[in-house]
């Protein structure tokens, strides 16, 4: 049992995290997310409809700002968030975010006793990489054969890193990087 904190939490937006609201029972409601960027590259974000800004004295969003919001708000709330983005030019484009999966930290107390065990040689893996261009900076790129995702750089390019089995599976050579904000495809070889 983990012992409850001296401490009063406090939030940097005065946003305490909420969790979402269902019925026992019952469907599992999801934060709602709106993103709306003006023609010059600004963004005003709300949750559920109340307005999420930046920490005090900091710069306001900027369309750049967008991965940073949805990592914090996944870590937030721990649960999938609906994100509706609306650009300037009136188009719209909605996807569910997913929170990161978290793998638990093993407990060496728990660990039992074992005899020693020899040295073991760990062979590095072989690394394979396909670029791409085009991308929303910091997007989630999906990679396919999707073993993994990757993030777009600041200038827009992504890369993927595939070891030697992973590889083997693409028996054309070529694997598909998609951007899941900009919706841009590239095919790339790997190299």
């Amino acid at each position: 049992m983990t012992p409850k904190p001296r401490y009063r939490r406090t939030y940097p937006d005065h946003q305490p995290p909420r969790a979402p609201k269902s019925e026992p029972g019952g469907p599992v409601a999801v934060p709602v997310v709106d993103f709306t960027i003006d023609s010059d590259g600004s963004m005003t974000v709300t949750v559920d409809g109340v307005p999420y800004l930046p920490e005090p004295f900091a710069p306001g969003w900027r369309r750049e700002s967008f991965p940073t919001i949805l990592d914090t708000l996944t870590a937030r709330y721990r649960t999938p968030l609906r994100a509706h983005v609306r650009e300037a030019d009136g188009s719209m484009f909605t996807d569910i975010i997913t929170p990161p999966r978290e793998r638990p930290a093993p407990n060496p107390r728990e660990a039992p006793p074992s005899a020693p065990t020899p040295p073991i040689h760990v062979v590095p893996p072989v690394l394979h990489q396909v670029i791409g261009s085009g991308f929303v900076p910091g997007e989630d790129v999906a990679v396919a054969i999707i073993h993994a995702h990757s993030d777009a750089a600041q200038d827009g390019s992504a890369r993927a890193l595939l070891t030697a089995e992973q590889a083997a599976v693409a028996v054309t050579g070529e694997v598909v990087l998609l951007g899941r904000v900009s919706g841009t495809l590239t095919i790339g070889r790997i190299q």
